[in-house]
């Protein structure tokens, strides 16, 4: 890993270079090359780009078509406005930006002002039920710009929590368990929406359902986004999560409505907002998941396989130079920490 590391900080991009110096080579605030990264990274292009394209109100714009579409809906957070902000708030994470710069600020703002009662934040597709691969990526995006203690991100973590099923894992309520009663499990995923948003909604009580295994991949974006709080690391809860992810590794989803082929653990993707086996391994890597954890061998021999001959990772589908450099910074630093536990 070493090596890969030293070829990839000569040739990466300010933020890459950034979380190598950072995770990998435990570089502190006083080291001048760290300095000078964080630096580089203020200028960034993208970077920029972000920060300026976003709005006073917290949003970033959309296109004609989008918009549209949302309007013709109830709005936001239903809709690609709250779809934008997760993922370009994820990236404004990934380049290094603070909560203060530009209109970092009013975006969380404007996100958590869209948490109702029950402690979850609605759509972006629905708001007929929560869905908690988006509340656990708003988690994880609050928790990184520095919001742990604010009470609105308490309650979200809690009802996330809440939600936990029997297997230690999530899932979608009503998508992911009511869809399965005979009745209609042949129905046009159309028409069972239409039933769900609708006043004659199946009356639904989770217990009835705990035949049904939770999803893989809600799973696995609720635990992503615990961890970072390290407070909830050793949380009973959080493990058993875990362990149903660990015990899924390789596996097909149960639920076809998302992410159900077992390639997706195989395919190398950035950024990845819902999962891969990459984004898995380094959050079991991150929970202390080792060597003396036997489950962990097959995954790690995977990880260390799909190495190029250069010593990087790259992208499965379209390789694209940047996220080539992402997807190797992730190897190399879930590797790193799987080593140090030896």
């Amino acid at each position: 890993m070493d090596e890969s590391a030293r070829k990839l900080l000569q040739i990466s991009i300010p933020p890459v270079r950034f979380w190598l110096l950072s995770d990998v080579m435990k570089k502190d605030s006083d080291d001048p090359v760290l300095k000078q990264t964080i630096k580089e990274c203020e200028t960034y292009p993208p970077r920029l780009h972000l920060l300026d394209s976003l709005r006073e109100d917290g949003t970033w714009p959309i296109s004609r078509l989008r918009r549209m579409e949302e309007e013709r809906g109830p709005g936001p957070p239903i809709g690609w406005t709250y779809t934008t902000m997760l993922r370009n708030q994820l990236m404004l994470g990934e380049y290094v930006a603070k909560i203060d710069e530009g209109n970092v600020r009013a975006s969380f703002e404007k996100m958590l002002g869209w948490q109702v009662k029950e402690g979850y934040i609605p759509g972006p597709t629905t708001d007929a039920f929560p869905i908690p691969h988006y509340n656990g990526l708003a988690l994880r995006n609050s928790l990184e710009f520095g919001l742990r203690d604010d009470p609105r991100v308490d309650k979200l973590m809690k009802w996330l929590l809440s939600m936990q099923r029997h297997d230690g894992g999530w899932n979608i309520p009503y998508l992911q368990d009511v869809r399965y009663r005979p009745e209609y499990v042949h129905m046009k995923m159309k028409n069972f929406m239409k039933l769900v948003e609708s006043e004659d909604r199946p009356s639904y009580d989770p217990d009835e359902y705990r035949h049904i295994p939770s999803c893989l991949w809600s799973t696995l974006a609720v635990i992503r986004g615990a961890v970072w709080n390290p407070d909830m690391m050793k949380r009973r809860a959080v493990l058993r999560g875990a362990d149903f992810l660990m015990d899924g590794f390789f596996k097909r989803n149960y639920h076809s409505t998302l992410l159900q082929s077992e390639t997706n653990w195989t395919t190398l993707k950035y950024p990845t907002y819902l999962g891969s086996g990459l984004s898995a391994l380094e959050i079991l890597a991150i929970l202390g998941y080792g060597p003396e954890d036997e489950r962990m061998e097959k995954a790690v021999r995977w990880l260390l396989k799909m190495r190029s001959k250069d010593g990087f990772w790259y992208r499965s589908e379209r390789p694209d130079p940047e996220k080539n450099q992402w997807i190797t910074e992730i190897a190399i630093s879930t590797l790193s920490r799987y080593a140090d536990m030896y």
